[in-house]
């Protein structure tokens, strides 16, 4: 559902009966008479949708995580905010740029619209910028030929859907300025070379095998990975997510109805 789409034809619809009934219809009404029960709620509504619509556009837009794919930073259930600037000014339902603030840096956690079906919003790790070469080998990742500085910190079990207990091993990872948490699950292959989409733009940047996979990041595009390393769905087998796709950088933790301690977490 493109909710920011709905917001713009609410928008238009009570901004213009409201526009209609200032210009025609109110001189025609009688001394005393009641404005119709339609106007009346479109001008009540115009400026809470437009405020709504504004806030959501330009500064903050909040979203609700679905999957563990970035486990442990962010949980099922945990509702964040997205801060819509960060990466630059972009047009509603457009999402064109039409102003520079920043560009995306290794280890951001950024929410994009996912390229097979952009009316989905994912969430992954920026872990490959412009021209990078990522490679995840034998569970380990490199950037440019170089290992990220990571080291184990203990175990992190949890339940998955359906009742499966999942035991991972718990990594610090240092990716740029952040120094996040990473599962690694020992049981799983570091790419499920099967599972890999053969027809994605730019696939033959990329080289898979069994120990993992390396992809050169091509220009205006961006490698995105979750946290929960070999549980997530994310560039390694459906590609390169391009700059037009960008809807804004993760910051905040606001609420989680299972976890209260969650909230007023930021996010790293």
């Amino acid at each position: 559902m493109n909710f920011a789409l709905i917001m713009l034809v609410a928008l238009l619809v009570t901004g213009a009966i409201w526009l209609i009934d200032i210009y025609f219809l109110k001189a025609k009404r009688a001394e005393g008479e009641k404005e119709p029960l339609l106007v009346e709620y479109a001008r009540s509504f115009f400026p809470v949708i437009l405020a709504v619509f504004l806030l959501r556009s330009f500064l903050v837009e909040p979203f609700k995580i679905p999957s563990g794919s970035m486990m442990p930073t962010l949980l099922v259930g945990d509702y964040i905010l997205v801060n819509k600037y960060t990466y630059g000014i972009r047009l509603p339902v457009a999402n064109v740029k039409v102003f520079d603030v920043h560009q995306p840096q290794r280890g951001d956690v950024m929410v994009f619209r996912y390229p097979r079906d952009p009316s989905l919003d994912y969430i992954k790790r920026v872990v490959g910028l412009p021209g990078d070469k990522v490679t995840y080998r034998n569970k380990q990742l490199f950037i440019n030929g170089q290992p990220m500085e990571r080291q184990q910190v203990g175990d992190y079990n949890y339940v998955k859907s359906g009742l499966n207990y999942v035991s991972a091993k718990l990594y610090q990872e240092k990716l740029g300025e952040h120094l996040h948490d990473t599962l690694v699950l020992p049981d799983q292959p570091p790419v499920r070379v099967d599972d890999v989409d053969p027809s994605y733009a730019k696939r033959e940047n990329c080289v898979y095998n069994e120990e993992g996979f390396s992809c050169t990041v091509p220009p205006g595009s961006y490698f995105m990975m979750g946290d929960n390393r070999d549980d997530s769905n994310d560039s390694r087998y459906w590609g390169f997510v391009p700059d037009r796709n960008i809807v804004g950088k993760a910051f905040f933790i606001w609420w989680n109805f299972n976890d209260l301690k969650r909230i007023g977490t930021v996010i790293n």
